[in-house]
């Protein structure tokens, strides 16, 4: 076995059969950690969002914080009850895409796809980023080298995620339960402490604010829209469960609207704990640290559940670091989701024809590997280029997903009015008039809030994502012009025949006489053409010279054509014989001979081939002619060829 064979399946395990697909169907316990993650950890910076948004306004603007929240949960329930609906209708993982598509037309359906594809790539930087940023609230050296921290751990979860979906899915269902069980835990303790009469404050309470101005009138209207806006970052993740639907045992829809009610039941009781824990503590957070009057000196703000978890086992270094770390894991393996929706919504646009087909098929752990790898690389790229800066990033978010949100709602309504049309069983309509309710409920929720997100988010670098999405559409659309293209060419009508050539005119290219040559020229004799001639191109005329005499000493049963090339050009001159060839008999084919030499080192390819590579790159842009390689394995290939076996 070579060695990077041994490599990968050190790093991915062994290679699975086809046959065994069904052996990587999810359990229930399983899908909530791998469909869920990203929903349930954007509870660690959701309310960290809205309250960052609202200290612009200073300290009093904070009592609004109860209403955004609550703002947030009515449209985190909408959602959920939609979503239950669309996975019964729609159970082949297409989600939001297959939604539009088939409701509100193709080209509605690959714009909702360009929206979901840019908030799967968000996903995994504004998860990780995050991640780094708690770690970096308890670990300092962290925080310097955050870039390359949030790097290190995409390519963990890249490596994991190609081992297979049922084999990740094991390995992060722990630290996704262990992050429940932590929040769950902190909320019961700060409650009973309570109860028992412990006044519960943040290390941050008695600090102040300093605003950056007076907010009032439709500015103050605006500012609690954008800490709306902010805090729907929570809802992110909800969709994913609609696209894998079909990694999910049997019966699915029904598995996965289970895991939609369990999603949504314990990530909103979660998002209204922390929520209200940090009012309830006094947690105060801003977007400069300038603007934090009291923080010390050097030190850096740390995050709001970092705070919380401080405030309520009283600054105890084990629980707390036990919820940063739980929190830090949580949110590193969100990215886990969009690992799991990017590569399946790729391949099934790959299939109908939107992305290259390397997107569709599956890897040899029956994971979509090529589309794991390129949203890796995508966000390895965001990363880089954002510096890990959550705040930066976050306002690239969700603007993607509250568009596919609205349209998939819209395109549910007309799904049902359509089913109506033709239904005759009174039980059965009214199931379809209250999906129908529910759906459209949810339009109108995420509709206000696509508005709202793209007014208060576009000047802060959403408009980039308004950019990008047309763009990525147009980038689609002309993919799948190029394979109908090519599908036509390639198409066969009933009169089509394969037509046989009137002759095989060949030619074996000669630059010595040795070995490789000779193999060639035995080859190209025993396909028996109907023209067999050797050529060679004249750049040296006494090398020339002595092939011609080395030609004849031998007696080589094949004429030799020498090609004049007064300026040394080796492939121009070989084009131009070949063509006139072809223009001179237009029925025949002609077959070209090229040897070539088949090395076992990578740095040994580079010293040889490079004249064969050019002209065969060249020969294939010309019609009526075929290219045959005929190789010469060199003593290097043998040690490769042993590992092989």
């Amino acid at each position: 076995m070579p060695v990077s064979e041994g490599v990968k399946r050190l790093l991915v395990g062994r290679a699975l059969r086809s046959d065994r697909l069904g052996e990587t169907y999810l359990s229930k316990k399983i899908a909530l950690p791998v469909f869920a993650s990203d929903a349930l950890s954007s509870n660690a910076y959701a309310t960290q969002e809205i309250l960052l948004v609202l200290s612009l306004g200073g300290l009093g603007l904070y009592q609004w914080g109860p209403l955004v929240a609550v703002g947030v949960v009515v449209i985190y329930l909408a959602v959920v009850m939609s979503y239950r609906q669309t996975v019964h209708a729609y159970p082949s993982g297409g989600g939001d895409y297959e939604v539009v598509t088939h409701n509100l037309g193709p080209n509605w359906g690959v714009f909702v796809a360009s929206a979901l594809l840019i908030d799967y790539v968000m996903t995994v930087a504004v998860s990780i980023a995050s991640a780094i940023d708690n770690l970096g609230s308890v670990f300092p050296f962290i925080a310097k080298h955050n870039v390359w921290w949030a790097v290190g751990a995409i390519a963990i979860i890249t490596v994991l995620n190609l081992r297979g979906v049922k084999e990740s899915g094991g390995l992060f269902a722990a630290p996704t339960y262990f992050f429940i069980a932590a929040i769950f835990i902190m909320i019961v303790t700060a409650i009973i402490r309570m109860v028992l009469g412990t006044n519960l404050q943040a290390e941050s309470a008695s600090w102040e604010i300093l605003p950056e101005g007076s907010f009032t009138g439709f500015a103050l209207v605006f500012l609690i829209a954008r800490a709306f806006s902010s805090g729907t970052t929570a809802l992110t993740g909800i969709e994913a469960v609609a696209n894998g639907v079909p990694a999910l045992k049997p019966p699915k829809s029904k598995n996965a609207a289970t895991v939609l009610l369990l999603l949504g039941s314990i990530s909103m009781t979660m998002f209204v704990g922390i929520t209200w824990l940090a009012l309830h503590t006094g947690v105060k957070i801003t977007e400069k640290d300038s603007d934090l009057i009291g923080l010390p000196a050097g030190q850096p703000q740390k995050t709001v559940i970092v705070q919380v978890a401080n405030a309520v086992f009283d600054s105890a270094t084990v629980p707390v670091l036990i919820i940063s770390l739980a929190t830090a894991l949580i949110l590193a393996l969100a990215a886990n989701t969009a690992y799991n929706g990017f590569p399946v919504l790729g391949s099934i646009l790959a299939k109908d024809g939107y992305l290259p087909r390397q997107l569709h098929t599956r890897g040899d752990r029956l994971a979509f590997s090529n589309g794991i790898l390129t949203l890796a690389g995508l966000a390895v790229v965001l990363m880089i280029v954002y510096q890990a800066d959550v705040t930066a990033l976050i306002q690239l978010y969700i603007l993607g997903v509250f568009v596919s949100f609205t349209l998939s709602q819209i395109g549910m309504v007309r799904h049902w009015t359509r089913y109506l049309k033709t239904e005759t069983d009174q039980g059965e309509r009214k199931r379809m008039r209250r999906s129908r309710a529910i759906n459209f409920f949810g339009f109108i929720m995420t509709g206000i809030v696509l508005v709202i997100v793209l007014l208060t988010k576009f000047v802060h670098g959403a408009w980039l994502v308004v950019v990008a999405m047309p763009v990525i559409f147009l980038i689609m659309k002309s993919i799948h012009r190029h394979y109908q293209r090519v599908r036509a060419e390639l198409s066969t009508g009933e009169d089509d025949r394969v037509m046989l050539p009137s002759r095989v005119h060949a030619l074996v290219l000669v630059s010595k006489i040795h070995k490789p040559t000779l193999r060639a020229i035995a080859y190209a004799r025993a396909s028996r053409p109907t023209v067999l001639e050797a050529v060679t191109v004249n750049v040296d005329d006494d090398e020339t010279a002595e092939l011609i005499a080395e030609w004849e000493r031998r007696e080589i049963p094949v004429r030799l054509k020498i090609l004049d090339s007064p300026y040394r050009e080796i492939t121009r001159p070989i084009l131009l014989y070949v063509r006139e060839l072809r223009s001179d008999n237009p029925n025949d084919v002609v077959t070209v001979y090229i040897p070539e030499y088949v090395v076992g080192r990578w740095w040994e390819q580079l010293l040889h081939n490079q004249s064969a590579l050019r002209l065969k790159s060249r020969l294939l842009f010309t019609p009526g002619v075929m290219v045959t390689s005929v190789p010469w394995q060199l003593a290097s290939t043998e040690d490769k060829s042993v590992e092989e076996v």
